[in-house]
């Protein structure tokens, strides 16, 4: 007879008990991880996002990633204005539901839009920005414009240039001139004329006559530019047509006496010597204030009459 009934009793039961253990467990994880949801939930109902984010992501801890608590706790990181972690949830989530991107996205774009209105651009660029990350070739309508004059109007020409790109995209052939020489004076900025010039010469047309002379600036600005580097890369009769485009609008001003001389400069060397000649009076007579450019033309029309000059003329 067993002098100890009840031990084998216990060694018969241990099993039992240490699976009754473990359900218990898991069940108060459960239903832990319910009670944090739940109470999440209505803290984000009276408005409390933080309290509301703290108690997703107690829940995640608690529970392990399910596609629902990724997006509650991804929701109010993108409320919090803390993108980045809005945007690493989700793309959690995504994998594994390819099904909600689209929800992610939108909640995104919703976060930017409402981050416009209130004039907090940058939160709205971040929104945005991460909502091509997740699903690259969404639309983002009515966002790129006041974006990409933000970055423009804080002097952040490289980003809004893309910003501005997009704008245009999206408005297709009835873009506005206005937008599209927003865009061309960026690309001025950043030291694409060749690019912007393009732009000004094809919307100067269609914009009104009080605002031609802006325009006019622009083109005449960036055709001496762009003959400037012609010419050193020694590309003359492309430099010869752009200072010529300067000369036509009359703009800018201070460019009009060195765009002549250096035409002049160009029709000499090809062996136009009456051009040169009359290239370099303009320059001379251009040159109103008298300054050494004035005085350097006049020199020229010496030499190239004379003789004095070595070259064709």
């Amino acid at each position: 007879m067993n002098p100890f009934p009840f031990q084998r009793l216990r060694t018969r039961r241990a099993p039992a008990a240490l699976l009754l253990a473990l359900l218990l467990a898991a069940c108060t994880a459960a239903g832990s991880e319910a009670d944090a949801i739940q109470r999440g939930d209505e803290a984000f109902a009276r408005g409390d996002v933080a309290e509301a984010l703290a108690e997703y992501r107690l829940a995640l801890r608690q529970g392990g990633e399910s596609t629902d608590v990724l997006m509650r706790a991804a929701h109010a990181y993108a409320r919090s204005g803390r993108i980045d972690e809005a945007r690493d949830h989700y793309a959690r989530a995504i994998e594994q539901d390819g099904k909600l991107a689209d929800l992610a996205v939108s909640d995104l774009l919703r976060v930017a839009r409402a981050a416009v209105d209130r004039n907090d651009e940058i939160r709205a660029s971040a929104a945005v920005e991460a909502a091509i990350r997740l699903e690259p070739g969404v639309s983002v309508s009515g966002l790129a414009l006041p974006l990409a004059r933000h970055f423009s109007a804080t002097g952040q020409f490289g980003e809004a240039l893309p910003w501005y790109q997009r704008a245009v995209v999206e408005g297709g052939t009835d873009v506005s001139p206005e937008i599209q020489l927003e865009m061309a004076r960026v690309q001025e900025e950043i030291g694409d004329c060749e690019r912007a010039l393009l732009v000004f010469e094809e919307v100067r047309p269609r914009v009104p006559a009080s605002r031609r002379s802006e325009v006019d600036w622009h083109v005449g600005s960036c055709s001496f530019i762009l003959a400037e580097e012609a010419r050193e890369a020694g590309f003359a009769e492309d430099a010869l047509q752009l200072y010529r485009s300067t000369i036509e609008v009359g703009q800018p001003p201070h460019r009009i006496s060195r765009a002549w001389f250096e035409v002049g400069e160009i029709l000499a060397t090809r062996g136009e010597c009456q051009a040169a000649v009359s290239a370099f009076e303009r320059a001379a007579e251009e040159d109103m204030g008298g300054g050494s450019l004035g005085q350097q033309a006049l020199d020229r029309i010496d030499e190239i009459l004379f003789g004095s000059g070595d070259g064709p003329c």
